[in-house]
């Protein structure tokens, strides 16, 4: 192992364990839910963290971050399977999220709720709303949108329960809702996907003849990156060989796309093709989702072996712009704490819009992918002891 890894491992495992001494009835890393306020409740961030702590705990054979995981799951799924605080009728794809830790917990522990947890998701999932294309409304309040994020937020659970336990019947359902994102949101300018797509054209941030969003806001593409190599891993490729090459093809042509925008110093701006406005900035969750979807490609064989050291640029890169100790306790900075679309008076997806969001530390959204990229460079080739 070089320097550079040993340094990464000590940042990236000091990140990690800050949060461990807290115990799981707290959240330190969801920064957005600590200033609502209120008890807490299932959301997306969380199960981004517990995601990478169970892959810690799997590529380090460390068994406090798994047990940390399921400490902190087990207040939220019941012995019925059914999750706490989940309002089912609202219907968002960040609630599925969280679920990518049910069956590595089931496998874990042999805890029957969460094979029964996972059946429940599935079929809450298989009852979402659609467009008339097929695609999962990203929320019940959002009528007809996709949005990039909720292909991470859903897709590679999806694609586990298929491949584990649906016989594969519903796999064509996953590519064709990646199909239609491509054929939907992927500018043919740049090859850089739009944040949002709105087939019925009617919100106020969408295009009316596209039904697009305005910008190339850096995280939803690192949402795209991450959710085409998660879903490519839990993909049957023999069963599914069609699919599997459109996948492959559709996260390849993305990371050329996303190639001319990386910095110098590795790292991506918030809106991608915008680096010389005066209020961009090198933004950190989008960097270590488009790190982590690049390693973990070339690591599994869907990404050359060239795209190696783009990825291992882009995690070293913001680990040397926003990694710091401060009053003895690690953060990560240059993290954007929020970015949606909709609201009558905000949110209408323009490069402005992007910029005016808070940029916190040690926020989860960053901090996940961080630990997710770091987890895919140490099970590569010269990096692994």
């Amino acid at each position: 192992m070089t320097d550079q890894m040993k340094q990464a491992k000590q940042q990236a495992l000091s990140l990690a364990d800050r949060y461990l001494a807290a115990g799981p009835a707290c959240a330190p890393w969801n920064i957005e839910s600590y200033r609502k306020g209120g008890p807490q409740k299932w959301n997306y961030v969380d199960g981004c963290m517990m995601l990478a702590y169970l892959t810690l705990s799997r590529v380090l054979g460390e068994k406090k971050y798994g047990a940390f995981a399921e400490a902190y799951m087990d207040r939220f799924v019941q012995e019925d399977g059914r999750v706490r605080t989940i309002a089912e009728e609202d219907r968002r794809l960040d609630d599925i999220n969280g679920a990518k830790t049910f069956l590595p917990l089931y496998e874990l522990t042999g805890k029957p709720k969460y094979r029964k947890a996972a059946d429940h998701i599935y079929g809450f999932l298989r009852e979402f709303p659609r467009t008339r294309e097929g695609n999962f409304w990203h929320k019940r309040v959002y009528p007809n949108q996709v949005w990039l994020d909720g292909l991470y937020m859903a897709m590679p659970f999806y694609m586990e329960y298929e491949t584990k336990y649906g016989g594969g019947k519903n796999c064509g359902d996953i590519f064709t809702q990646f199909a239609t994102v491509r054929r939907r949101m992927r500018d043919e300018k740049t090859g850089l996907y739009y944040h949002g797509y709105d087939e019925s054209r009617a919100s106020r941030w969408s295009d009316p003849q596209t039904g697009c969003s305005k910008s190339f806001w850096l995280r939803s593409i690192g949402w795209l990156a991450a959710a085409l190599a998660d879903t490519l891993e839990k993909t049957d490729r023999q069963a599914c060989g069609e699919g599997f090459r459109m996948l492959k093809d559709m996260l390849n042509d993305l990371v050329d796309s996303l190639l001319p925008y990386q910095e110098p110093g590795g790292m991506f701006y918030q809106v991608a093709d915008r680096a010389s406005d005066e209020k961009n900035y090198p933004e950190t969750s989008g960097t270590c989702m488009i790190a982590y979807g690049i390693l973990k490609g070339v690591r599994l064989g869907f990404l050359p072996e060239r795209y190696r050291a783009c990825g291992e640029k882009a995690f070293f890169g913001t680990m040397k712009r926003y990694f710091r100790v401060r009053n003895g306790e690690p953060s990560l900075g240059g993290i954007c704490l929020v970015g949606g679309l909709g609201r009558p008076d905000s949110r209408d997806g323009t490069p402005a819009y992007y910029y005016s969001e808070p940029v916190v530390e040690s926020d989860g959204k960053g901090v996940a992918p961080f630990l997710l990229a770091f987890a895919e460079l140490l099970q590569m080739p010269g990096n692994r002891g």
